[in-house]
């Protein structure tokens, strides 16, 4: 692989070197290929995309995607495609807690954009930027079929509806004290409305 894989990132093969899934996950990602044909291991990428941002920090580096390239044997730039399209993987560090703002229609409609500025002067941090204590990033997506309950925000696997500034506030205090990585793997997902 060359040093400058995956865009401008540099690729570091020492790194590389020392990424690696405990057994205990190992053998949960072996269960999600399972799940597939021989041959089509390639489609359990998205469930193995989520475990890999969750147990190495967040966010996929160009190394972490090299490791999953090689664990479903396809090429890294696979597994770059998927990573940089969807909103949900992270190719640059994130802090603990993304807050990811829908913008689409219904949420815009019903004030996702007063709830961004106010997360934006709240955290002092701009949308795609990360407090200065790691805790917390801010970035708008794409529909996230809540249209019902706008607008409303995403935080690892927990939905938060029908926002309000006091709701962002008690989110901010909650996942602040709590002072760990959120992740599309977490199990004890909060959807609240």
């Amino acid at each position: 692989m060359s040093t400058h894989a995956h865009g401008t990132q540099n690729f570091d093969k020492a790194k590389r070197a020392t990424i690696k899934f405990s057994d205990e996950i190992m053998a949960q990602v072996q269960e999600i290929i399972k799940r597939y044909p021989t041959g089509k291991q390639k489609s359990a990428l998205l469930p193995v995309l989520h475990i890999a941002q969750a147990e190495f920090g967040g966010w996929l580096s160009p190394e972490t995607m090299d490791y999953v390239a090689s664990i479903l044997s396809i090429r890294p730039i696979e597994v770059y495609e998927v990573a940089t399209f969807y909103t949900m993987f992270h190719t640059q560090p994130v802090g603990k807690c993304t807050f990811e703002v829908c913008q689409t229609s219904s949420c815009w409609l019903n004030g996702a954009e007063d709830i961004v500025r106010y997360i934006e002067k709240k955290l002092n941090i701009k949308v795609d930027e990360t407090t200065k204590d790691g805790m917390f990033t801010l970035k708008t997506v794409e529909c996230l079929g809540s249209c019902g309950t706008a607008p409303m925000l995403q935080c690892g696997a927990s939905f938060h509806e029908n926002l309000t500034f006091e709701k962002v506030d008690a989110l901010i205090e909650k996942y602040r004290s709590e002072n760990r990585l959120r992740s599309y793997t977490d199990l004890d997902y909060n959807n609240t409305l």
